[in-house]
Formats: C-alpha cells, structure tokens, sequence
C-alpha cells in the first residue's frame, strides 16, 4: 500500500471518529433537550428538526470539504515523493551522472534529495574507478600473455622435444589462448561501459554473415553429432559493424551448440519481421530455469550445467551479445522451456 492511500485511510479513520463523536455530543445534547422539554411538557419536535437541520446543512458539507480538502492536501504533500521515486527508478549504471531533481523549499524532502544526489556520486566514482581498473589490467596481461604464447609456440617448433612435452606446451598454449580470450572480452566490455568502444558503421548484407556463421556451426557441431538446419535466410542489409555482427551471430551459435546434447539439433533463420530484420537461433539442450533467464545477460553468470567444468567458457559470451544489440539499436530475447529447446532472437534495424 502507498504511502497516500495509508494516509488517506488514516484521515478517514481520524474523521470518522470526529463524527462519530459529533454525532454523540449532538445525540447526547438532544436526548438532554427532549428530556428537558418533556418535563416542561412541551412539544420536542422542534428539537429533533434542530438536530437534522445542523447535520444536513452543516456536518455532511463539512465533511464532504474535509474530505475533498485533505486528499488533495496529502496528494499537493506527496507529490515530492512520487517524483523522486520515478527519477529513482530510471538511475542505471550507464546514467549514474544524471541528478535527481531538487524542490529548493528545504524541508527534508528536499535535503533526502540531495543526500541521494550525494550517494550517486559516489557510486558512479566507484563504478568508474572499477571500469578504468578492468581495462588496464587487461591491457597490462596482454603483453605478458603475448610472449608466453610466443615463448611456447617457438618451443613447440623444436623437433628434440618428447611427445610428453609436446602434449604439456600443448595444453598451456591452450590455456593461454583461454585466457587471452577471457581479457580481450573484458577490455571490449570495459570499453563498452566507458564509451570508448567505436562501431564502424556501415552497410553490411546480414544474409552473408549468417550464411557463414551455418557453416561455422556445422563444423563446431560436427564432433558431437549435432545437427545443424538454416531454416530461412532472406536477403537483408543492416548498417553496422561488420566484425560485431559476425561477433554476436559467432557468441550466439557457439552457446546454441556447447550448450545442447550429443545427437542434438540446432535452428538458425534470418528473416524480416515488423520492418526489422530477426536473427534466430534454438537448440535442444537442458535449457535455462525460468527464475535464472533474467540472469543470463550477467557477466561471469553461468547455469549449473556449466559448474561442472566440462563446458568451456566464462560467461562474457551473451553480454558481449547484448552490448553487440543495443549498440546497433537493436534487442535481443532469449525463451527457454527446460528439457526441450532454449531459443534466441536477436532483432536489428534494417539498414534503410
């Protein structure tokens, strides 16, 4: 219950007592006067139309103002409240430096604001303090992930080392490659949330980039024995960027397939939909519970299926894919009836 309509029923309350009050004075007061004008043997009637006369014509206006006047009264007193709460509400993390707006008169309302005003301030230092230390340390691991991969490469061109040794550079060159993976989508992100990564931004034909992303999936899918359909893909041009749009689509099917069974099935399809052109993607995998889907977008958040450590991946793929979307002006949905089939799709203006 809102705070007007708890006040509200308290003023009832508060005048339904004073009437009821009103009411037994004046009931009292009558009783007194009949008592009265009956040892007095006279008539009481002119009594009793006195008593009407001063609730109709006096209590029930009376009431009906008090009534009228208060709720505006607490509406006109609380009408801060619900502006703050609006301006409240629309604060995210990529609008942290905008500033609720303050009544100047003073009262406490107006100080809460800018103790509020305050608070966001220091988050949004916080939360830029924390974006500018993710993209240099992922700037300064680049450099010594470079050399090591360097220093193992140049090692595993050397014919005199063992199979043994082979096989152990082998894995860590395959680590490295990991973790280089892992920092580059953590500088792309930290860039996004700075405003610092630019979109080349031109006509791309999308039919292409899905075309190439089916023959990507049939081969990721082939070990597993999963098999991989284009259902549809009609000629559409967007404007974009051509390396993250290949990007997403790659994100996208690389889930659709690491995520899913042996003997599996995955669906792709382009096609244009409401003026807009519609990506999508599904897959016959053990699908997402319906209380973790409003999760899936966080960064580092993985489903339990993936805690086992047999899926590879560090849950940066979906939010690179979101970033991808939203920068192209574009939305992205994901639906998921666990033990069935988990789908996608991805929705992006037309390049008219």
């Amino acid at each position: 219950m809102t705070i007007e309509n708890r006040l509200s029923l308290w003023f009832g309350a508060i005048l339904a007592a004073s009437l009821a009050i009103l009411a037994g004075v004046l009931h009292y007061e009558w009783m007194e006067q009949q008592r009265r004008l009956l040892e007095e043997r006279q008539d009481p009637e002119p009594a009793w139309k006195e008593v009407a006369e001063i609730v109709v014509v006096y209590g029930l206006p009376t009431t009906a103002l008090l009534l009228a006047g208060g709720w505006w009264l607490l509406r006109k007193s609380l009408a801060p409240i619900t502006a703050l709460t609006r301006a409240a509400e629309s604060l995210q993390i990529h609008n942290l430096g905008q500033r609720l707006p303050r009544s100047g008169s003073g009262d406490e309302l107006d100080y809460l604001t800018e103790v509020f005003n305050a608070m966001t301030v220091r988050l949004e230092d916080s939360v830029s303090r924390v974006r500018e230390f993710t993209l240099h340390a992922s700037h300064e691991l680049k450099t010594p992930l470079t050399v090591m991969r360097a220093g193992i490469e140049t090692a595993l061109a050397d014919q005199q080392i063992t199979v043994v040794q082979r096989e152990l550079l082998a894995s860590q060159l395959e680590e490295i490659h990991r973790l280089t993976k892992i920092v580059n989508s953590l500088a792309l992100l930290a860039k996004a949330d700075a405003g610092q990564a630019g979109l080349l931004l031109v006509p791309v034909p999308l039919d292409e980039l899905v075309a190439d992303t089916f023959a990507d999936a049939q081969a990721l899918a082939r070990p597993r024995r999963i098999h991989v359909s284009l259902t549809q893909c009609e000629p559409i041009e967007v404007r974009g960027d051509r390396h993250r749009l290949r990007q997403l689509l790659l994100n996208l099917t690389d889930n659709a397939v690491k995520y899913n069974q042996e003997d599996g099935t995955v669906s792709m399809g382009l096609q244009r939909r409401e003026g807009r052109a519609e990506f999508f993607i599904a897959n016959t995998g053990p699908g997402i519970p319906p209380e973790k889907l409003p999760r899936v977008f966080d960064r580092f958040y993985r489903g339990d299926s993936s805690h086992s450590g047999e899926i590879e991946g560090a849950g940066l793929g979906l939010s690179i894919a979101e970033w991808v979307v939203k920068a192209h002006g574009g939305t992205i949905r994901i639906d998921s009836t666990p033990g069935q089939q988990t789908g996608v799709r991805v929705s992006l203006p037309l390049g008219e």
